[in-house]
């Protein structure tokens, strides 16, 4: 049973930081997903996905939540190692669920976890200039960081609900500027999540590493959606940024190759699903 886990081959090596820098620098979109499962993690690897995101999305996917406040470390760590089993390509990144990474020597305790136990290559937390402390201490232990901004889902009754962030001019510069801050302390990739297109290409341009989008516009290095929205499970609205690629087509798995193309070509996101 699940035979297809010990019996594929690693046709191409795996992904690693240096393949992502190397991706920017030649213009290669990086395509990424979400993933909470080892069954869905060997899809997605099979699809030919860059990079995998155990996303405290998973509490609202997974369990029913509203937001992902609820999402403890051990959840995380869980679905991470899960995760980990299913992937031979695609490089693991996990995320640090709310309130893991208050002070560096918490947040330092976790990512060691994450990646330990949980074996993700790489944590993602969320937070702008005040997390410049944390991502230096990861960094200075050697701990790879995805520095998350724009819309910060575990911030969700502080901002007062999903809402694009960085329209403002003063708001967009902030955000510009903790970007360069946040990859000067450390951080090898920068998310941005529901901003304007012209900012996320605006921050594209001035950084070093990888800048990966979700609703941040067509022109930044790569793009990440949830695995459940692109295939249609995900009952209710759906954010704007999202496309359906599982219409059209008979299974998961060409519909995960089918987006895979679209980011590649660069024909997702289109205009439709951006925001100005």
């Amino acid at each position: 049973m699940y035979t297809q886990l010990e019996q594929r081959g690693m046709p191409e090596p795996p992904v690693n930081v240096s393949t992502l820098r190397r991706m920017k620098e030649e213009g290669e979109p990086i395509a990424c997903l979400t993933a909470y499962d080892a069954s869905y993690a060997v899809l997605v690897d099979a699809g030919g996905v860059d990079l995998v995101l155990v996303g405290d999305s998973l509490g609202m996917v997974i369990q029913g939540h509203d937001t992902t406040v609820p999402v403890t470390v051990n959840d995380v760590v869980y679905h991470s190692r899960a995760v980990a089993r299913g992937l031979r390509r695609a490089f693991l990144v996990a995320d640090m669920p709310f309130m893991s990474y208050a002070n560096p020597d918490q947040a330092l305790e976790n990512a060691v976890r994450m990646m330990q136990e949980g074996g993700a290559m790489m944590i993602k937390l969320e937070g702008g200039e005040g997390q410049i402390e944390i991502v230096e201490h990861l960094a200075r232990h050697d701990i790879p960081v995805c520095a998350h901004l724009g819309l910060k889902p575990q911030s969700v009754h502080k901002i007062g609900g999903f809402r694009v962030q960085g329209r403002d001019a003063e708001k967009a510069k902030h955000m510009q500027r903790a970007a360069k801050k946040l990859q000067d302390a450390g951080a090898d990739i920068v998310l941005l999540e529901c901003v304007p297109s012209e900012l996320g290409q605006s921050i594209r341009d001035s950084l070093d590493v990888p800048v990966i989008g979700i609703g941040a516009g067509p022109d930044v290095d790569g793009q990440i959606l949830v695995l459940y929205d692109i295939l249609d499970i995900t009952q209710g609205k759906t954010p704007r940024f999202v496309r359906n690629f599982q219409a059209g087509h008979a299974s998961p798995l060409e519909a995960i190759r089918a987006y895979v193309a679209a980011v590649k070509d660069r024909s997702d996101p289109a205009p439709e699903h951006c925001f100005s």
